[in-house]
């Protein structure tokens, strides 16, 4: 079971490799709903997205053994990039396959990270 225990270790786990300081006011949405409004804005992580936290959040629960195995991480969208950078960050294997019509950006995107990749069709 997840408590909140668990999430603030995580958070606190993460928190020297992440921007977690992006939460913004939004004043139109505070007038229309007439209370405070903030938003959480994940486009301002490191990779765009999310995905880096979760992909933080395992590595960075193993012990060197099962590290040193490194990741392997498959997917078209913002996946690759969480998990890619999250083992660059951390000194950590990695290998990510994607399918050959992924969408270009999603691809370059990947390929900055210097991690092992491959294409496949599917």
């Amino acid at each position: 079971m997840i408590t909140i225990y668990k999430i603030k270790e995580a958070r606190h786990r993460i928190n020297d490799y992440i921007n977690s300081d992006n939460i913004i006011h939004d004043l139109t949405l505070s007038k229309m709903l007439n209370m405070e409004i903030y938003l959480k804005v994940e486009n301002l992580q490191r990779t765009g997205s999310f995905k880096i936290r979760g992909s933080l959040k395992k590595i960075l629960s193993l012990n060197e053994t099962e590290r040193a195995k490194g990741f392997i991480a498959a997917s078209a969208g913002n996946h690759p990039q969480g998990v890619a950078l999250a083992c660059l960050l951390t000194n950590t294997k990695c290998t990510i396959v994607m399918p050959e019509n992924a969408p270009k950006s999603k691809i370059e995107a990947t390929k900055l990270l210097w991690c092992r990749y491959y294409f496949i069709w599917f």
